[in-house]
Parts: C-alpha cells; sequence; structure tokens
C-alpha cells in the first residue's frame, strides 16, 4: 500500500525574547507564525471503515496541534528559564500569558519541542515526517524525522 504524506498549517501570534543575546532579538517582539504540520502513514484500507482511504483525519490532526502548540503559545511571551523571567508576574495585565521553557526560544529550538509534543500524541500508525515554523513572510525553520534519527 502507498505511503502518503498529510499536511496542515496552522497560524498563531505568539512573543519572544532571547536572553543575553548580542542582536536585536533580545527585545521582546512578536510573530505571525505559521506552522506547517506533516504527517506520513498508509491510507486505511478497511472498506467498512468510515475513515476509509484517509491516513489520517485531518480533524485529529488539529485536534492535537491546537492542544500541544496553538492553544498553549498564541498571543503568549515565551522566554527561557535562564533570564529573570519571575519579574514578569509584575505585570499581570500586560504579561497573563507567559510561558518560561527550557531553551532559548528560537525557531530552531520552537520545532524541537513541537516535535517532541507531536510525536507523543500521534497514533501509533502515523508518524511525523516534517514541520516547517515561518517566523516571517521569508523566515523559516524546518525539521524532519530522517534527520533526527
Amino acid at each position: 500500500m502507498s505511503k502518503i504524506r498529510l499536511t496542515k498549517e496552522f497560524r498563531f501570534e505568539m512573543a519572544h525574547a532571547l536572553w543575553d543575546y548580542d542582536g536585536l532579538c533580545r527585545n521582546i517582539h512578536g510573530h505571525s507564525y505559521i506552522l506547517a504540520v506533516t504527517v506520513i502513514g498508509t491510507p486505511n484500507s478497511d472498506k467498512s471503515n468510515p475513515k476509509y482511504g484517509m491516513v489520517m483525519d485531518f480533524g485529529d490532526l488539529k485536534k492535537i496541534v491546537k492542544e500541544e502548540i496553538v492553544d498553549r503559545l498564541d498571543h503568549t511571551f515565551v522566554i527561557s528559564s535562564h533570564s529573570q523571567h519571575n519579574k514578569l508576574k509584575d505585570i499581570p495585565q500586560m504579561l497573563s500569558r507567559f510561558e518560561i521553557v527550557d531553551y532559548q526560544p528560537t525557531c530552531e529550538n520552537l520545532l524541537v519541542d513541537f516535535a517532541k509534543r507531536m510525536k507523543k500524541r500521534l497514533p501509533g500508525n502515523i508518524q511525523l515526517f516534517s514541520l516547517k515554523l515561518n517566523e516571517t513572510a521569508n523566515s523559516f525553520a524546518e525539521w524532519f524525522a530522517e534527520d533526527n534519527g
């Protein structure tokens, strides 16, 4: 049976700052992220199954990505745990949604985090093939399963 790849795009707004960075991104700033999630699998071959012919229901993929990534990060400020993040609580009205991560929240590191989260939630017969995260209209990073053993 043929292997088929499915891709679904997601959009969210997120702010971040790169702690102790030597460029402009050390300042709080935001992006309109576009995340493309591609999974691979064999279409369901059981003609009596309502999901016959599907690798995965796009709705099921959407639910996983929304719960693991979009709902968690949309309109959230993300910062490294190595920063002085404890002061964020002093500005509750503007920073009621922030997430402290154990890495520098670069486009590349976000993808590694997203891949770990996605792989834990996908059904056993579906594999994560790739992720593409656009930080701006012309800047993006990609993660491929084949590159990550």
